[in-house]
């Protein structure tokens, strides 16, 4: 956590809006692995106010990250602090305008909202999320969102006898 309160402040409010956004998005996740809600909320905020800064600084190609990008970051940390019911819309909204043809950043985005139906006791749309993660992630050359979705599935198994549970863990090989 402390490499990216380091980042935060070395890179300073001269640095591009793009770079700053990413850096306390990466801050917020940070403090959402260590379970921080309120640093979690505050650095994802900062990002936000980051990003609607008029930007006269050239952004580096490596940081060209909008509002999907912090939407994304936003939910995957509300996940991880199982606050489902603050990551769910944000998840589904962004989804909803997320190409197929990203299919491993697509599965991975997905498994959070698993994920997130799953803390919620949602167990069919976390089954049928799971499910639509295996048969996206089927083809592309990462293991993350199989890793990412494994846990979901685990948790899902104790639900075997609801058909969409059991649809999902065939489909894993479970």
């Amino acid at each position: 956590m402390e490499t990216a309160v380091q980042s935060c402040r070395t890179a300073g409010p001269g640095a591009p809006a793009g770079v700053r956004a990413l850096l306390y998005g990466r801050l917020a996740w940070a403090y959402a692995a260590a379970g921080n809600v309120s640093e979690t909320e505050r650095a994802l905020n900062t990002a936000e106010a980051v990003l609607g800064e008029a930007g006269g600084v050239p952004e580096p190609d490596w940081a060209t990250w909008d509002g999907n990008g912090l939407q994304i970051m936003t939910a995957r940390c509300w996940t991880e602090l199982r606050r489902p019911l603050r990551a769910i819309p944000v998840l589904e909204d962004v989804l909803a305008r997320y190409d197929d043809t990203h299919a491993r950043d697509k599965s991975l985005y997905l498994s959070w909202l698993a994920d997130s139906y799953l803390a919620a006791g949602e167990i069919e749309q976390a089954a049928t999320t799971a499910d639509r993660v295996l048969e996206l992630s089927a083809g592309v050359a990462s293991v993350r969102p199989r890793r990412r979705i494994a846990p979901v599935l685990q948790g899902l198994s104790a639900h075997r006898t609801v058909p969409a549970v059991a649809e999902a863990l065939d489909r894993a090989g479970g």
